[in-house]
């Protein structure tokens, strides 16, 4: 597959709560061509320990929008069910909040031109979140 012809996509998440990486977000891949095209799920990673997923599908020619799901919730439960597991381990620790996120899912949905990259950065945190095209 030339890279000429098609777009490539890579992204990474930080947990801007804690300021760390966040390790273990399942994302799933899709594109579609035009418009009106119909969405194709291409398949999917999670984040390793730098939050980085390397290892996306590569997108088919003629991929014009592209989309990636972040499945956030899960992630969010299970840090906050660890974390409460160690406030509670300590007497004075303040308490951790039993919720997961606001936000259980992210979609981000973009164009993409023929040879270009696309880097999608994710800012995420309990109650909000930002992304922007990086480099």
């Amino acid at each position: 597959m030339s890279t000429e012809t098609t777009a490539s996509v890579s992204t990474h998440i930080l947990d801007t709560s804690v300021g760390k990486p966040a390790e273990g977000v399942a994302i799933s891949l899709s594109a579609r061509t035009g418009l009106d095209g119909e969405w194709a799920a291409l398949g999917g990673s999670a984040t390793d320990a730098d939050g980085r997923c390397k290892d996306l599908p590569a997108l088919p020619e003629g991929t014009t929008h592209v989309r990636l799901d972040f499945e956030t919730e899960t992630y969010f439960s299970t840090k906050h069910r660890s974390e409460k597991q160690a406030a509670e381990a300590q007497q004075d620790a303040p308490r951790v909040r039993d919720s997961g996120a606001f936000f259980p899912e992210v979609t981000i949905t973009f164009a993409v031109n023929p040879g270009e990259h696309y880097h999608v950065p994710l800012l995420l945190n309990p109650f909000g979140y930002s992304v922007y095209r990086g480099s």
